[in-house]
């Protein structure tokens, strides 16, 4: 069988039940092989779940998983071309940093010189030359991580799966981590799997991202389709910072609507929905793509405005975030890089316009 064009990972109508509590709820997707894969999604959403179903570690009550072509819902961790990678670093704490990695290899009764030669070349594509004689104790955090990677990636499975591997790590550590493991999956060429919560982690390191929130798998699709175009309300709600307002479909015309927001009517894309007229709908835009002027400046026919009064800035250094209230009391939150906040000398309480492209919106029907 040709494992580059087989699927890695294809899972098929996957449920888990704990008691009275579905963890997971008919849940289909495929993971292309050699690709980066996120599950990306709220705490408690079932990201570990389906991670652990992949790997055997618990078994569906429906469902099944195929792993290159073989369906391997009823085999053990131990007969699966998986490795796991866990949120706690997991390291044996009276043995060094060779006999960690070495402790798969070991169990496989692997020779002593082989192994040896196997843990030194893995340390070595991991960064860690010259640590195989230091404790777990005398290791940074992030050395840790790549200390229970190389111990994953010395046993040679297809599929590495990552639950949370970088969630004790610090900020700007997170982000250095992220850079190597997308540059060290390029490099060993397998599928890696990788939960988490945080957005900007799967950004960086993802090639496909699925959101999986409440046991279900809500939507998926690259970084950037997932960032810019998203199609459910709830993906548009978690990703980023859009703003989202609730209406009704006044008017339906070729790739656009007429969305009656209450206070106002505003033209939406609509080729990523088909609502009727009269139709519950909503809408989201990022808060990057909106600006903002006194209540009375002109505007031209290309772009959507809505009335607000403004609130406050919050500086954060790159950008500063302008909110802004609504008539109907909801808040909007403008972010401009922060060399613009000039162009927006208003005080709290002054009238403004929120003003977009009609393009810039996207319509939810969910």
């Amino acid at each position: 069988m040709n494992k580059s064009k087989t699927p890695a990972v294809q899972v098929e109508n996957l449920t888990k039940h704990y008691g009275p509590v579905t963890a997971l709820n008919a849940v289909n997707c495929v993971v292309e092989s050699g690709s980066y894969f996120v599950l990306l999604g709220p705490s408690g959403g079932g990201k570990t779940t389906l991670l652990r179903l992949i790997g055997g570690f618990i078994r569906p009550n429906a469902g099944r998983v195929v792993l290159h072509g073989e369906d391997v819902s009823a085999l053990p961790p131990n007969r699966r071309p998986t490795s796991m990678v866990f949120q706690s670093f997991a390291l044996f704490p009276h043995m060094n940093v060779e006999r960690n990695v070495g402790y798969g290899l070991k169990l496989q009764k692997m020779p002593a010189a082989e192994m040896r030669d196997q843990v030194r070349r893995m340390l070595s594509l991991v960064g860690l030359d010259g640590y195989e004689s230091r404790m777990p104790h005398e290791l940074s955090g992030g050395q840790q991580q790549r200390v229970q990677l190389a111990r994953s990636l010395v046993l040679e499975r297809d599929i590495l799966l990552l639950d949370e591997p970088l969630a004790a790590l610090d900020a700007k550590l997170r982000k250095d981590m992220c850079i190597e493991l997308k540059r060290l999956q390029e490099k060993v060429g397998i599928t890696f799997i990788h939960v988490t919560h945080n957005q900007e982690e799967a950004m960086t390191i993802a090639d496909r991202i699925a959101i999986i929130a409440d046991g279900e798998l809500v939507e998926q699709g690259t970084p950037r389709e997932i960032y810019e175009r998203p199609v459910r309300r709830f993906t548009a709600a978690f990703v980023g910072e859009n703003n989202l307002l609730d209406g009704r479909v006044l008017a339906c015309a070729a790739g656009s609507v007429t969305l009656d927001l209450g206070f106002a009517r505003v033209d939406v894309d609509a080729r990523s929905a088909t609502p009727g007229k009269d139709d519950a709908a909503s809408m989201s835009i990022r808060s990057e793509l909106l600006t903002l002027t006194a209540r009375d400046d002109a505007a031209d026919g290309d772009l959507q405005t809505i009335p607000a009064s403004y609130v406050e800035q919050v500086y954060l250094g790159l950008t500063t975030s302008h909110l802004v209230r609504l008539p109907n009391g909801a808040e909007f939150t403008v972010r401009q890089v922060t060399a613009r906040e000039a162009e927006i000398p208003f005080a709290p309480g002054d009238a403004v316009s929120i003003r977009w492209q009609t393009s810039a919106a996207r319509l939810h029907t969910d």
